[in-house]
């Protein structure tokens, strides 16, 4: 029942996300319906409307892909990991994850923040914690982290790596947190 909580508003964000701003944050402004209002180091601060969410959003640093052991170059539309809130959902984040190519089906996401891993459980191009407590889980160690590395693999059968810093996490959550009060 949970799982399908994290879908529902995986579903929202993907809803809320599909102007195109995706390709580049500074376009954010004439999305409509998503406005940048902050940055915190290699955090951005988005609000979006219909349905109201806020959420603080980052880029990889680092990307690796691989195939049978070996580097190989792919093509991959924007990777990014999120952590939003809903209006009406009140103060509960939900990290959310897109890697940019469709995940092998029945795959998860692993996700590794100091020594303390997750899984994520994979739809399409999008992965989502199993529950609300697994989301509160992965936020504590963000907050406490230096980088998130998520791995995963393709439907085609790549195995890509993505290292997301976390500095200016924090700040950015907080702001996302207040604003969607």
């Amino acid at each position: 029942m949970l799982k399908t909580t994290g879908k529902i508003a995986g579903a929202m964000l993907m809803a809320a996300l599909t102007s195109g701003f995706l390709v580049n944050p500074a376009t954010a402004q004439s999305a409509g319906t998503q406005t940048a209002v902050n940055s915190q180091v290699d955090w951005d601060v988005i609000e979006a409307t219909d349905p109201r969410q806020c959420y603080a959003r980052s880029t990889p640093k680092d990307t690796v892909n691989t195939r049978d052991g070996r580097v190989v170059p792919v093509r991959r539309s924007d990777i990014l990991l999120f952590v939003f809130y809903q209006a009406e959902q009140g103060n509960t984040p939900f990290v959310t994850f897109t890697g940019g190519y469709p995940f092998a089906p029945n795959s998860q996401v692993d996700l590794k923040i100091g020594d303390v891993e997750f899984k994520l459980f994979t739809d399409g191009e999008w992965a989502w914690p199993e529950s609300a407590g697994d989301d509160a889980k992965i936020v504590a160690e963000m907050k406490r982290g230096a980088s998130a590395i998520l791995t995963a693999r393709s439907a085609r059968g790549t195995q890509t790596k993505d290292t997301f810093s976390l500095l200016g996490f924090t700040a950015a959550l907080d702001d996302a947190s207040k604003r969607c009060k």
